[in-house]
C-alpha cells in the first residue's frame, strides 16, 4: 500500500468500516507536535464536501486516519470499531451519538472534533464526564447564515420577490409602493451568538440602528459590538425588522409568544434563520393570517415542510428550505476549521473553538 497522503485519500476503497492509513507527518509547522490517531466518522460524500483537497492533505499529515467507508449511518458497533484506539474522532452531520457503550469502548479518545455546528445531540453526559475535549465548526457556518439573513431583509423590504413575480405574470411595468433601506432602520437581533454577531457585523455596513435582546450579552460586549441592549418586548414593538438568532435551549422554547407577535409593527418584517424552537408556530401562523406584517422563514418545527403545510400560500411569507448555512465557502471553512483545531491540539496550544459543558446551556 502506498502511504503518501494523496494516494491514501485516493485509494480509500469501499470495504471495512475502519481501516488505518499510516501517513508520515509533513512539516507544515515548524514547532514540535505529536502525530495523532484519528477516526473520521463522517459519510464519505459529506467528508469530501467539507474538506478541500488541501484540508484532506493537511488532515492526513496530522494523523493516521481511519475513515468511515460507507454513506449509511453507522451502528453503535460500527462506531466502536471505527473510533476504538483512536485519540481523536472527527464527526459531522449524521454521526451517531457517543453513547456510554461507545465511550467505554474507546478509552484513548481525548478529542471530538465536530465539523458541523450543533453538538448537543451528539455528545451526551458520558463524553463530558470523561473529560473528553470538544471543538465544533459553528463559527464557519455563521457567515453564510448571516448573509442569507441580510439577503432576506433586503429582498423583503424592497418587495423584490413579489415585483419579479408580477413581471413574470405579464404585468408590463409594476409601480410598487416605495421600499425601505436598511440604512438608519432600527433592526432587532434576538441572540448574539456566532450568527447573531455576524448579522450585526453586516448590518453595520448598512449603517443600521441595531438593538439586541440577549440576556447573556454583557454591557461591555454590547459596547464592543456597537449595539444597544433592549428587552424582548421593546425589540418586538419598536423594530421594523426583526431577526431571530436564538439558540435551542429550554430557556428559549417559545420565547416569542402570541403576545410578542402581537407587538410587531404593521408592515414590519420578521425573519427566522436560526431554529423554529424559539417561536410559537401556531401563534405565528395566526398572526401572519392577518397580513399585518411580512415574515421569512428558513426553519420549521417539522422538516422537510409538509407539502400541505398551512404556511404554503400565505402571500406575506417567504419560505426557504433550511438553506441559510449552505454555501460552498461555508462547507470548506468547516473542514479547514477542524484541521486548524487539530493542529492546535497536536502542538499543545489552546483550542479556539472549544466547547465546554458549562457552555451548553446557552448554545444552539
Amino acid at each position: 500500500m502506498r502511504t503518501d497522503a494523496v494516494s491514501a485519500m485516493a485509494t480509500r476503497a469501499r470495504g471495512s468500516c475502519a481501516r488505518m492509513l499510516p501517513i508520515p507527518p509533513s512539516n507544515f509547522q515548524s514547532m514540535t507536535r505529536r502525530h495523532l490517531t484519528a477516526a473520521v466518522a463522517v459519510r464519505p460524500t459529506l467528508f469530501n464536501a467539507l474538506f478541500s483537497e488541501q484540508s484532506q492533505q493537511d488532515l492526513a499529515s496530522l494523523a493516521a486516519l481511519r475513515y468511515q467507508e460507507e454513506d449509511d449511518r453507522l451502528s453503535e458497533d460500527e462506531m466502536i470499531a471505527l473510533v476504538q484506539d483512536c485519540e481523536v474522532a472527527v464527526t459531522g452531520w449524521g454521526t451517531p451519538p457517543f453513547s456510554q457503550n461507545v465511550v467505554d469502548a474507546c478509552p484513548n479518545l481525548k478529542l471530538v472534533a465536530h465539523s458541523a455546528g450543533t453538538i448537543k445531540h451528539l455528545l451526551p453526559d458520558p463524553v463530558w464526564s470523561r473529560g473528553i475535549k470538544v471543538v465544533h465548526a459553528a463559527a464557519a457556518i455563521a457567515p453564510a447564515v448571516a448573509e442569507m439573513t441580510i439577503l432576506l431583509m433586503l429582498m423583503c423590504r424592497r418587495d423584490v420577490h413579489n415585483i419579479s413575480r408580477r413581471m413574470h405574470a405579464g404585468e408590463k411595468w409594476p409601480q410598487p409602493e416605495l421600499g425601505f433601506e436598511l440604512g438608519s432602520t432600527r433592526v432587532g437581533v434576538i441572540g448574539a451568538g456566532h450568527t447573531g454577531r455576524n448579522v450585526i457585523k453586516l448590518l453595520h455596513g448598512f449603517s443600521a440602528d441595531i438593538v439586541v435582546y440577549d440576556p447573556y450579552l454583557s454591557p461591555e460586549r454590547a459596547a464592543e459590538l456597537k449595539v444597544t441592549r433592549v428587552s424582548l418586548e421593546e425589540l418586538m414593538s419598536t423594530c421594523p425588522v426583526i431577526t431571530v438568532q436564538a439558540p435551542t435551549t429550554p430557556e428559549t422554547y417559545h420565547m416569542i409568544s402570541k403576545e410578542h407577535l402581537a407587538m410587531i409593527q404593521d408592515g414590519a418584517l420578521f425573519i427566522n434563520t436560526a431554529r423554529s424552537h424559539a417561536v410559537n408556530a401556531d401563534a405565528l401562523y395566526e398572526a401572519l393570517k392577518t397580513n399585518r406584517f411580512q415574515a421569512a422563514l428558513d426553519v420549521f418545527d417539522s422538516e422537510p415542510l409538509a407539502v400541505d403545510s398551512r404556511l404554503r400560500g400565505l402571500p406575506n411569507l417567504v419560505l426557504t428550505p433550511h438553506l441559510a448555512g449552505k454555501s460552498e465557502q461555508a462547507r470548506k471553512r468547516q473542514g479547514a476549521l477542524i484541521v486548524e483545531q487539530l493542529q492546535l491540539y497536536a502542538t499543545g496550544r489552546p483550542l479556539t473553538q472549544e466547547v465546554t459543558r458549562d457552555m451548553l446551556a446557552t448554545m444552539a
